[in-house]
């Protein structure tokens, strides 16, 4: 296991990261000039419309763990940002959350129109997968069937997809404490989950490592969403790039409106800090991580 030196500035180090697998995005989501270049014209306005590249961040610092081959992590890591892209296209359809503004910007069904969205959504998922299935994300056609079935499962009807579909069902029903936090683990924290956890199963590692990583991802999907709900009362559209306030006029149940204001973040600190203690058996080669922890606390977008 490699030692590597501490991160002081995280939004540095994302940044880094961000170049990277922008670099990679580009080189497997290329322009054309065919019939369908408008479909690709979409995928790449959303995909490479900026965003913090959290879960990619999340991959490579994992991977690092184990001297996983960068190529193959970064490959890796698109693939997860493609998922998460259609995610965020699907989510913004007038059918889902109706959204007009994403990262600053028009989402993608009033940048093109609504089929066009639906479509390039659809081709960033299953991009994704022909990414890892492809002998270039790893030699191992092991590792590859395994990286294809746990982002089938972060990302399907168990993972994000199922908690977009409970998310949906909230805005006509009340919902408690547990049932708000199973649906935010399905939603958002499946896939932050399965970011953590790849760089071990690029590295071939034992299910103890996995397990160390998993339980971080588990308290860390949950400050993230702690924090995206406050946000979402607290932030404005300009700083936040989206929409704020649309749960709220929604009466959705969230952590926020189950614990308060202050509840919530000291929520979201603790976590935070449960997070960090799952790393303890990767040492110092944890840093970035642990850096990571403390940014998603602290941010404001």
């Amino acid at each position: 296991m490699r030692t590597q030196a501490a991160v002081p500035d995280i939004t540095a180090a994302l940044a880094e990261v961000a170049q990277e697998v922008d670099a990679t995005l580009d080189r497997l989501l290329p322009l054309h000039e065919d019939a369908d270049g408008r479909l690709m014209e979409a995928i790449r306005y959303s995909t490479l419309s900026g965003g913090k590249r959290i879960r990619p961040f999340l991959v490579l610092s994992g991977a690092e763990l184990f001297d996983v081959s960068r190529p193959f992590a970064l490959r890796t890591a698109a693939a997860i940002e493609m998922v998460h892209s259609y995610s965020l296209i699907h989510d913004d359809l007038p059918a889902m959350d109706n959204d007009t503004l994403r990262r600053g910007m028009p989402t993608c069904h009033v940048r093109f129109d609504e089929a066009t969205a639906i479509l390039a959504g659809d081709g960033l998922l299953t991009r994704a997968f022909e990414v890892l299935a492809d002998p270039a994300t790893h030699t191992d056609p092991r590792v590859r069937a395994d990286l294809v079935v746990e982002l089938a499962r972060a990302s399907g009807v168990d993972g994000m997809v199922g908690g977009q579909m409970l998310d949906l069902l909230a805005e006509h029903r009340t919902l408690g404490m547990a049932e708000v936090t199973r649906m935010q683990r399905m939603k958002t924290g499946a896939l932050i989950a399965f970011s953590c956890e790849a760089g071990a199963i690029l590295g071939k590692r034992s299910d103890g490592d996995r397990h160390a990583l998993r339980a971080y991802a588990h308290d860390l999907g949950l400050a993230f969403q702690i924090v995206d709900d406050l946000l979402d009362i607290e932030g404005d559209a300009e700083t936040v790039g989206k929409t704020t306030g649309k749960d709220t006029e929604a009466g959705k149940a969230t952590f926020v409106s189950l614990l308060g204001v202050e509840r919530a973040r000291n929520q979201s600190a603790m976590l935070a800090h449960q997070a960090v203690e799952h790393l303890a058996v990767f040492g110092e080669a944890a840093e970035p991580l642990r850096s990571l922890a403390s940014f998603i606390v602290e941010r404001r977008n």
